[in-house]
């Protein structure tokens, strides 16, 4: 099953298994199940600790991860490849023993859960966000034996997904109910089992000290906008509602210069741990509120928690923007998806349209085609705006069908699912209905910057509008990033306008306040003054 490079790789991870762990695996003869035997005899070979017993359970091919001391019960209902694989090998160390990356204070609360907490996380092997989701749950269920979790391949087991009316990945169930759909942290998981959590968080933030920059958003601008505080020897603070942002659901990323291709949740994982290699503190899954100005600013977030900043730092970034049409929201996870190389994989066979003519939505369209029955691609436009070389591939796949001028106006649906959508043709004004099981919006990006008005000035689409500094129209208050009036939405430039923001937030506290700087500071913004002189 597992070729000799992986094999090697994966004997050293299983080095540092510290207990027993035992490896249940339910299969038949199908060819899924043989590949999940043939997975579970490779690991068991690779170390002495790992043992492995057959028993049909209520899901064929699944394995379980136990750990015979603790009674913790981790399990894989299909074959945990593709993104899933790194699930599959951090359930085995961490139910061996090998230490959690999570602070005492998270894993004591865990531990202290009451009552029992049975989780279903159906996935997509192809979905990026999902990995996140099942180590979240996998990670609980080692520390509390009263937590368990199953991952569920949706694409296998078909009959649950159908069932169930799970359109979208990742979706958890927990004791047999809906519990959550799209990207959820321990923290956020915890929030939501432990009422206490949130007001107890509040409390620890209210008593932070001021910072110098407070950085709002995690992702590619605010890692790099903090790092360079940091650098400067700023005191320096991140507040997210989830670091990372957008890139942790982007697939393939080629154009990030010196690395000829990444994925988005390599990426992130590579920021955080950069970030971290610096004095920042770093407050995730919190979501700001209100922005005031006085003697600090003031953050205000959804807990409660007020953060105070001599300088703050905007990185808020985009989201996918909606098509705002009835019947988009109540059908939002059962049949329209933003995420095509996540969900796509619960269409196969089936009929799907794409909305939107650009890159991201021809792109779209050619991965699901590989899929689907038929993908049809509405663009507002006259032509599509993707790249020439996009277009001929569309066009040269028998099962994509393209129509421009399509103003698409309404959601269908039978009260449970997607049956189809409305369109007008914007030549004829004639309105057509397309009979369809799933939409795929992309239609671009929109500001996360609802929070911020009244404060700040925006550009008619939401924008920030800043300077060559990175300043906004309020002295002191910086951005970068998406969120901003920036020409292009590209990962490289929002990090150099996070480097540049960062800056300029520095040169703004030196030049504000003189008679608070260390002696260090002072020379170099004689230093600045020499050379601004020169020049």
């Amino acid at each position: 099953m597992l070729d000799a490079n992986i094999k090697n790789q994966l004997k050293t991870y299983l080095q540092n298994l510290k207990r027993p762990v035992e490896l249940v695996v339910s299969a038949d003869d199908s060819p899924k199940a043989k590949e999940l035997s043939s997975l579970a005899n490779d690991i068991v070979g690779l170390s002495n600790l790992v043992s492995l017993k057959e028993q049909q359970g209520i899901r064929t091919p699944s394995m379980s991860i136990i750990n015979p001391e603790l009674g913790s019960n981790i399990s894989f209902a299909g074959l945990p490849m593709g993104h899933e694989f790194t699930s599959l090998v951090l359930a085995l160390l961490h139910s061996g023993g090998h230490p959690i990356k999570l602070t005492d204070e998270v894993i004591g609360q865990i531990k202290d859960l009451p009552g029992e907490f049975k989780f279903e996380t159906y996935v997509s092997l192809s979905c990026q966000t999902c990995p996140e989701v099942v180590q979240a749950l996998n990670m609980m269920a080692a520390i509390n034996p009263n937590i368990t979790n199953v991952m569920i391949d949706g694409a296998l087991f078909q009959d649950e997904i159908n069932d169930r009316n799970i359109m979208s990945v990742p979706t958890v169930y927990m004791n047999g109910e809906p519990f959550s759909v799209g990207a959820i942290s321990v923290v956020e998981i915890l929030n939501k089992l432990d009422v206490n959590a949130v007001a107890r968080q509040a409390e620890q933030l209210n008593n932070k000290q001021s910072f110098d920059v407070l950085v709002v958003g995690g992702g590619p601008a605010g890692a790099s906008a903090a790092i360079y505080a940091a650098r400067k020897g700023l005191r320096t603070g991140i507040v997210a509602d989830k670091f990372g942002g957008q890139v942790a659901e982007t697939v393939g990323i080629e154009n990030f210069i010196s690395v000829s291709k990444t994925e988005g949740p390599k990426l992130v994982a590579n920021l955080e741990a950069h970030v971290k290699d610096y004095d920042v503190d770093v407050m995730d899954n919190q979501r700001a509120l209100s922005l005031k100005s006085g003697e600090r600013f003031e953050i205000e977030l959804e807990s409660g928690a007020i953060l105070s900043s001599k300088t703050i730092l905007l990185a808020t970034g985009a989201r996918w923007r909606e098509m705002n049409v009835p019947g988009e929201q109540e059908y939002r996870g059962s049949g329209v998806a933003y995420c095509p190389h996540c969900d796509g994989p619960l269409f196969k066979g089936k009929r799907v349209a794409v909305i939107g003519g650009g890159n991201s939505g021809i792109e779209a369209a050619i991965d699901l085609a590989n899929i689907v029955e038929h993908v049809t691609v509405l663009e507002f436009d006259t032509s599509l705006r993707a790249d020439e070389v996009l277009q001929r591939k569309a066009n040269s796949m028998g099962n994509i069908t393209i129509i421009t001028e399509a103003m698409t106006t309404e959601v269908l649906g039978d009260g449970k699912r997607v049956t189809g959508l409305t369109y007008t043709d914007r030549s004829t004004n004639e309105s057509h209905n397309v009979a369809l099981e799933g939409i795929f919006v992309q239609i671009g990006l929109v500001p996360n910057t609802e929070w911020l008005k009244d404060t700040v000035e925006l550009t008619n689409r939401g924008e920030i509008i800043v300077d060559g500094k990175g300043q906004t129209s309020i002295p002191g208050i910086f951005a970068a990033g998406d969120v901003t009036n920036s020409a292009y939405k590209q990962i490289i430039i929002a990090m150099g306008s996070g480097a540049t923001a960062s800056l300029g937030a520095f040169d703004y506290l030196i030049r504000h306040s003189e008679a608070d700087m260390s002696a260090a500071e002072q020379v170099e913004l004689e230093s600045e003054k020499t050379e601004t002189e020169a020049a």
